[in-house]
């Protein structure tokens, strides 16, 4: 088959799990013969807003758009024509049979619609909430918040504190840096970058007026409505890698049972583990982003709070890169070394999974409707005991008393009661995994993703 991947991200610019799984897919389709291509965004304001860059990945050509967020409308957030006419040139010249799509983020849903009418099957993979939540889809409010359910107006108050496009000063910026590398060769898009972070971008007040919260929430109200009226009659199929994100969507956004299928990721990391020597400490761990919402935080507060005697017999690391969020990151090292924790810097992908097997319990504290984190995954393989927030997939993913436990979401005090249970030995940790699930391997998941294809391209030629 011809087979078009779409994802917001690529690598290895972008290596987060939804990018890194879009690229696992795509290796798989070419080793077993299929032909692929790639769409995908980036943002590097030293590149043309809407320039098209053609380069190759491990095989995999890639078609990479310039999105620099430089829009004048709310709408081009999700509906943007500079994005879906280089598109429709790609499925004009490629033709792909099957177009899957991961995500829309910084893309446009237009590509979905462009695909159908092009005569492709459209499979969908929901990777988070994106289709329902204009904030990067995480279904968490600026204040913190989780949305538990969809509410407009809570959205309007949000929004107003959400930097969804540049500024006309950082778009004159941008356009000179590109013509200038484009002329000389020279970038200084890194020294812009490192510049902008340290001046405060307007439309940051905790507080906006009443009136642009209710054109926001009007705004979210018709982005929904957009959405549900443009994609779910043009996608074939939406897989969800979770069941909770699927109940979700059939109960909020009433898709049918048979249009939203519950998949399984893969994974094909196995990995002997390290024994813990007798006497040695109890070797804690997170891995993941530092940013706030994946909660290292909430992590370091609850080792902080454990009696330094008992914390002895223990060793905290946190893995992540330092890229984003300076300030936060900033406040986490120092609450870190306050505690003797340690920053262990970043994780190349292929490291992960050794660190996993000597790690004798891995803390996922994430404060949002996280959906299959594939570092949870990986843990499983690797047979790591975790500690997880009991929320959304890392509630369905860990089984308590089998692959680890549950704390509540945020609870500082529950996390650190199972982190003293942990040191003491009264976690059991030890007797976890003696009849665990076992995870697929990711040719076997793409096994099920590949029938999909073919069965939605029968039912087409049909």
């Amino acid at each position: 088959m011809k087979i078009l991947l779409v994802t917001h991200g690529f690598p290895p610019h972008q290596t987060a799990g939804t990018e890194s799984y879009a690229a696992d897919l795509g290796v798989e389709w070419l080793r077993r013969g299929h032909a692929v291509r790639v769409f995908s965004a980036r943002k590097d304001i030293s590149r043309r807003e809407g320039s098209l860059v053609v380069r190759e990945w491990r095989g995999l050509v890639v078609h990479e758009i310039t999105n620099n967020l430089s829009h004048e409308r709310f709408e081009e957030t999700y509906s943007n024509a500079r994005i879906e006419a280089p598109f429709v040139e790609l499925l004009r010249e490629f033709a792909p049979d099957v177009v899957h799509v991961q995500h829309l983020l910084y893309l446009s849903s237009g590509c979905i619609t462009a695909a159908k009418a092009a005569g492709a099957s459209v499979v969908f993979t929901l990777h988070d909430f994106w289709l329902q939540c204009p904030r990067l889809g995480q279904r968490v409010h600026a204040d913190g918040g989780l949305c538990d359910r969809l509410d407009f107006s809570r959205c309007g108050t949000c929004l107003t504190r959400f930097k969804w496009k540049n500024s006309k000063l950082e778009r004159v910026v941008g356009g000179m840096i590109a013509e200038l590398k484009g002329g000389t060769g020279i970038d200084l898009a890194p020294l812009a970058r490192a510049t902008a972070k340290r001046i405060p971008h307007a439309g940051t007040r905790p507080t906006e007026p009443e009136e642009l919260a209710a054109e926001f929430a009007r705004a979210a109200e018709e982005r929904t409505r957009f959405l549900r009226e443009r994609i779910v009659p043009a996608v074939d199929l939406f897989i969800a890698p979770s069941q909770f994100l699927r109940e979700r969507f059939i109960t909020e956004w009433k898709l049918a049972p048979a249009h939203i299928e519950h998949v399984r990721f893969g994974l094909d990391a196995r990995v002997e583990r390290t024994p813990r020597a007798s006497g040695a400490p109890l070797r804690v761990a997170f891995i993941g982003s530092l940013v706030p919402l994946k909660g290292a935080h909430v992590l370091v507060d609850a080792w902080s709070r454990i009696d330094p005697a008992l914390r002895a017999q223990g060793e905290l690391v946190l893995y992540g890169p330092s890229r984003h969020h300076p300030e936060y990151q900033a406040d986490l090292a120092r609450a870190a070394a306050a505690c003797g924790a340690k920053i262990g810097g970043l994780l190349e992908r292929d490291r992960v999974i050794q660190v996993l097997a000597a790690t004798d319990l891995l803390v996922v504290p994430s404060l949002w409707f996280e959906n299959a984190p594939l570092v949870i995954l990986e843990a499983l393989a690797a047979r790591t005991p975790l500690l997880v927030s009991d929320l959304g997939g890392m509630k369905e993913l860990v089984e308590r008393g089998v692959s680890g436990q549950h704390f509540a979401m945020g609870d500082v005090e529950d996390l650190s009661a199972k982190l003293k249970a942990a040191l003491s030995d009264k976690l059991g940790l030890e007797q976890l995994y003696a009849h665990a699930q076992v995870i697929p391997s990711f040719a076997e998941h793409a096994d099920v993703v590949e029938a999909r294809y073919r069965s939605l391209r029968a039912a087409t030629r049909s």
